[in-house]
Parts: structure tokens; sequence; C-alpha cells
């Protein structure tokens, strides 16, 4: 099972209904099989995550952000990892707003070189 605990991700896809962009960096924990992240840049002002990961290696979030328009905006999402050839971690992610929208949509980050 992969560890996320102090690893960083940048955003590099995301459909045009998110708000999360490639200004929007992303720090996580984890604790056991329980993950959470903090997350700010972009049309983000703060946001937080958090979320379970699953045997499959999934990861299962609920996430909350408050977006330059001072919106409060949330929503959950499911991850797939990929362990690229250099050790870093792509996710591929399935979200959804749990809001009036409920619109869905998909996204791409990945760790950062540090």
């Amino acid at each position: 099972m992969i560890n996320y605990n102090g690893r960083k991700f940048v955003s590099i896809e995301n459909t045009a209904n998110g708000e999360v962009s490639s200004k929007t960096f992303f720090t996580y924990k984890q604790e056991g099989q329980i993950i959470s992240a903090t997350y700010s840049g972009g049309d983000i002002i703060q946001g937080t995550l958090i979320g379970i990961a699953k045997e499959d290696g999934c990861l299962e979030f609920r996430y909350n952000h408050v977006n330059n328009k001072h919106e409060i905006r949330g929503g959950k999402c499911i991850s797939a990892p990929e362990v690229l050839p250099d050790g870093r971690i792509r996710l591929y992610e399935k979200w959804q707003w749990l809001d009036a929208d409920a619109a869905e949509g998909s996204s791409v980050i990945e760790e950062t070189v540090n």
C-alpha cells in the first residue's frame, strides 16, 4: 500500500467545471488508513479533504474549500493511484460537487518533485 504521508501534489488536469488548477497544491498526511490534506492556490483560498485508503488502493474523499469568490464548495471524490517510473504518484480522480449543482468531473493530480 502507498504511504501518502508528507507527499505534495499539483493538479495537471481538470474538467472545466472544477475549481482546482495547475496553481493548486496539495499536502497530504496519513495515519493508518485515514488520509487528509490541505490545499490552496489558483481559485482556491483554502481547502481540506479527509478520506480513507481502501483495500483496492483507491482513495475515497470528501472535500471542502473556500474559493476566490468567498463561496464554500464541497464534494466527494474517488482517486485511483498510479506509481510513475520515477516513483512519484499520479492520482486519477472522479469527483462530484455536493451542492445544488451536483455536477461531476474528473481530474489528475501528480506528486511534485521535491
